[in-house]
Order: C-alpha cells, then structure tokens, then sequence
C-alpha cells in the first residue's frame, strides 16, 4: 500500500506496484485516486483525453496505469518518499498557467507520520510555519 497525494485531492491508501520510478496503479481504483478513467480513446478526465505516443509504456495488459508517465504527459512534478511510501502529483503545467498569482496559499491537506490529516486551512488564523525539502 502507498499513500498517493494527487493534486488537490485529499490522500488515498491504494494498492499499486512501484517500479523504479514508476508507479503502476491497476485501472480500477484510478478514477478514485484520481479522477482520470481508461477508456478506448485513452485516459480521461472530462473531455481532456490523453493517449501515449507509441512505445510510451501508458497501460499495461488494460488492467494498469503508469501514473508517472501520466504525470509526464501532463507536465506534473513527481515527488517520492521511498521510506514512508508517499507518491505526490502536483498540478499539471496547464492548470498552473492559469492560476492567478496571488499572496494567498492554496489549501492542502498533508498527512503527518503519524498518519493524521493535515489541512491549511484549520490553521486559517494563526500563523503556519512550513518546511520543505527536495533532493534536487
């Protein structure tokens, strides 16, 4: 089990099978975990539909998705934390276009090692000190 932050989405436990740095995620629980779906026209999400380019290893035996070439396609960064088991897909480079520029963050909400959920907004209010990291 993994804990997939998609977006905006809140956190999901789902089953899925990393590979390298891909992440394998079986067909059925794509929708919930991400609001795409595998149809004949490729993966859909509304009527935004991708389709791989030849080669592009996409779907597996129609039964698995490869979200890190999903995330690829979309212009979505990747983030990995190999020891807890979290995979985070931030916004797609389109959908960052077009969000206004503002002082404002955004609401989020972040599990902590203890599994609790986290949201931005619940410390609407106060201030909120936040500490990243990345490797790159």
């Amino acid at each position: 089990m993994i804990t997939l932050l998609y977006g905006t989405r809140p956190p999901i436990e789902v089953a899925a099978a990393p590979e390298g740095d891909a992440l394998w995620l079986s067909a059925d629980v794509l929708t919930a975990a991400t609001g795409w779906s595998a149809k004949a026209e490729g993966l859909c999400q509304g009527n935004e539909c991708i389709r791989a380019p030849q080669g592009v290893p996409l779907v597996r035996d129609d039964t698995r998705v490869n979200l890190t070439v999903l995330a690829a396609l979309l212009g979505q960064p990747v983030v990995r934390d190999k020891t807890h088991g979290v995979w985070s897909f931030g916004e797609a480079t389109a959908a960052r276009r077009t969000t206004p520029s503002s002082l404002q963050a955004p609401d989020f909400t972040l599990p902590d090692l203890d599994g609790r959920l986290h949201s931005l907004r619940d410390y609407r209010g106060s201030k909120v000190f936040l500490v990243s990291w990345a490797s790159w």
